[in-house]
């Protein structure tokens, strides 16, 4: 793969956008150029990329949080490749343009993409997406170490001052060194064999001394929109991750890590991998979200062998579809002069493990004063409110009662104080329970990694740890009895 730009973007409440680091490549821009024929678009000016990035993910125009040709649910969102609109005949995009953003600086790359561009073709088949991203989550240690904030601004300057001499190190005309080339296999002559010499990688700084471990920890991540109206359907989807520690000696230890699913589970679709993996079955990328599923996909085992860099790294990522969503809901809210009555019914489904690292239900009031009185009695957990006046947290704790079913009934007052946080989309009985919960030692694909399936080619024995767990993320329950956001499409990752 090959890098046709590169943008470092600092961005701030005081500042409109600047660019810090640029680098542009002329030699893989003239075979952009060749590939794209006709379609060719040209990659804009420095002083117009913060104002076409910063719009493009939001961070601008707070007074106009929405955008049509932005936010519009017809419009597929796929974070972090998004499209940068530079104008033109036709409305012209570059994409993907992969973007992270870590406390107010954007690292932004435009990978070449070696396919005609229409119909453009999708994500999971484009290697340069996810080599693009390793690319980018290098970079971004480089610059902002491990914390989620950056560094101070001096510390921060003198890394980006040290940028073009470590690009040219490590990706040479637009190219980073030591990826896997496309085909598949490792050349032989890279190939590490068992009593020679190896070479050390670019993108390694050193080699690992001390007790090994091989650390592997699956995460998956659900989403759903449930609105308890048969005019609406309800929504859900599963994608997961695969994180890895491999604290292994040697210039380049061989580990192979294993995905399995049971025997009735869902094939994983749209696996991306990390730039070290050495070889894959091309079976496995084949499967998308996107494409009707003939009942022929690849279901497993899923073998990654890799030689791993020393710091912590995304294996894996991929989508997965389960029929029912983990705890189904409803919720009616209605309005009775003053006071809001309310009902809310969460179930937990039969097929998830009764176990909880927490699990909360919060529900949010916009757009109106503060919260006064709150008659409100739960069958389950404690109800609580907010010290802001605005919100209703249910602590529901680490178990569902033997019956998997708990309730909320009750009714809300608001007092004549100051009006609470207002809200443009959650008017009159437009309003929703959001659902905050974990569970370890479970995945609703069913999708695991055994420890004894983790293989480590070293001088050393190492220690094997695997874990996994589900978490939530924008779970939402509407109320059943007013209006309520619905996409045209799938909950798309």
């Amino acid at each position: 793969m090959s890098i046709r730009a590169f943008w470092a973007v600092s961005y701030d409440k005081t500042e409109y956008g600047k660019v810090r680091f640029s680098r542009r490549y002329p030699t893989v821009e003239f075979r952009a150029k060749a590939l794209a024929g006709s379609q060719y678009v040209a990659v804009p000016e420095d002083r117009l990329i913060p104002q076409l990035l910063l719009t493009e993910l939001g961070l601008i125009d707070p007074e106009k949080p929405y955008m049509a040709v932005r936010d519009d649910c017809d419009r597929q969102q796929r974070c972090p490749a998004v499209e940068l609109r530079v104008g033109g005949p036709g409305g012209r995009t570059l994409w993907p343009l992969l973007t992270i953003n870590q406390g107010g600086l954007i690292l932004a790359c435009l990978p070449l993409v070696e396919a005609p561009p229409d119909p453009r073709p999708p994500l999971p088949s484009l290697a340069s997406v996810s080599q693009g991203l390793a690319l980018l989550s290098g970079l971004q240690g480089f610059l902002c170490g491990t914390g989620g904030k950056l560094p101070e601004p001096d510390v921060l300057a003198s890394r980006l001052a040290t940028l073009p001499s470590l690009l040219l190190q490590v990706c040479p005309l637009g190219t980073p060194l030591d990826v896997p080339p496309l085909a598949g296999a490792l050349p032989a002559i890279m190939a590490p064999g068992p009593g020679g010499a190896q070479k050390q990688p670019a993108w390694k700084a050193g080699v690992h001394r001390g007790r090994a471990v091989v650390s592997v920890a699956l995460t998956e991540t659900v989403r759903s929109m449930q609105y308890g109206s048969r005019s609406k359907q309800d929504m859900w989807d599963v994608y997961g991750t695969v994180m890895c520690k491999c604290e292994v000696e040697g210039v380049l230890p061989n580990v192979t890590v294993t995905l399995t699913l049971p025997p009735n589970g869902s094939p994983l679709q749209d696996i991306l991998v990390h730039p070290c993996v050495t070889s894959l079955d091309s079976s496995i990328l084949a499967a998308s979200s996107v494409d009707e599923n003939d009942g022929s996909a690849f279901s497993g085992p899923y073998k990654f062998p890799f030689s791993p860099p020393l710091e912590p790294f995304r294996l894996c990522s991929y989508t997965s579809q389960v029929p029912v969503p983990p705890i189904l809901g409803s919720y009616q809210l209605k309005a009775v002069e003053q006071i809001l009555k309310m009902n809310v019914v969460l179930k937990l489904h039969e097929s998830v493990r009764n176990s909880f690292e927490y699990c909360e239900a919060q529900l949010p009031f916009f757009n109106r004063h503060l919260i006064g009185t709150v008659d409100v009695k739960v069958s389950w957990g404690q109800l609580e409110v907010s010290k802001e006046k605005n919100l209703l947290v249910w602590v529901l704790g680490q178990k569902f009662p033997k019956s998997r079913e708990v309730t909320l009934e009750g009714s809300v007052n608001f007092s004549g104080h100051p009006v609470g946080p207002s809200d443009p989309l959650c008017t009159d009985l437009t309003a929703y329970v959001k659902l905050h919960f974990r569970i370890p030692d479970l995945t609703l694909s069913g999708c695991c990694v055994d420890q004894h399936s983790v293989q480590v080619y070293s001088s050393a024995k190492p220690r094997i740890v695997t874990t996994r767990e589900l978490v939530s993320s924008e779970y939402y329950i509407w109320n059943s009895t007013g209006d309520a956001p619905v996409s045209s499409g799938l909950m798309i990752l």
